[in-house]
């Protein structure tokens, strides 16, 4: 009996433990998320905006020529026409696929929360860009979403959702260890299942 309360106890403080951590790992993003679920959920109703910005701008004419030979499809530019146009025009098309015509060169660059592109003459050198901002709720709900975040963001939502998945199964486990001290624990358990079930079989077509 006493080695079952020591069993008991060690499992409770590692239980205790890894739901204090995973909880305080994904305290502030679950926040984040539960109030973007909200502002996804409704939005259409939210008022938005879209702010547009059109930039030019000109090639050097010593560029011209790495333009001028139509490379392999979805090549993106050449470094040092890259590095012109985030000069000229404030976007970065570095390493971004490119879309090759016989008259320009387009690169879209979409972004959390509005979109941009670039396109270049490929005969004159003229660079025309345009840049759409949504605001900041669709740049959160982007994010949410994961659309056009990047790698980094990606890796960081797989972290997040493990750390959600260890804070819930360590709160459950604990249930589970407290549930006879708390008769309602799991009838509550069950509500919170059986109402999204419901829902989605009598709502949801």
């Amino acid at each position: 009996m006493k080695r079952k309360r020591k069993w008991r106890g060690w499992w409770l403080k590692q239980l205790h433990s890894w739901h204090w951590i995973s909880a305080a790992l994904s305290l502030v993003g679950m926040m984040a998320f539960a109030i973007t679920g909200i502002t996804l959920n409704h939005a259409q109703t939210i008022d938005a905006k879209p702010v547009v910005v059109e930039k030019s701008g000109m090639l050097p004419a010593s560029l011209l020529g790495t333009l001028r030979t139509r490379p392999t499809a979805d090549a993106p530019l050449p470094g040092a026409v890259a590095a012109s146009v985030a000069t000229a025009v404030g976007l970065d098309p570095a390493g971004r696929a490119a879309e090759w015509s016989d008259t320009d060169a387009y690169v879209a660059l979409p972004r959390p929360g509005g979109d941009a592109w670039v396109s270049i003459d490929r005969q004159t050198g003229r660079i025309t860009a345009e840049t759409t901002d949504r605001g900041w709720v669709s740049y959160l709900n982007d994010l949410h979403k994961g659309r056009n975040a990047g790698a980094a963001w990606a890796w960081f939502i797989d972290i997040f959702a493990g750390a959600c998945i260890l804070f819930t199964l360590t709160g459950l486990l604990l249930l589970q260890l407290h549930a006879r001290h708390r008769p309602l624990t799991w009838p509550m358990v069950a509500f919170g299942l059986v109402i999204p079930m419901l829902l989605a079989i009598l709502f949801i077509h």
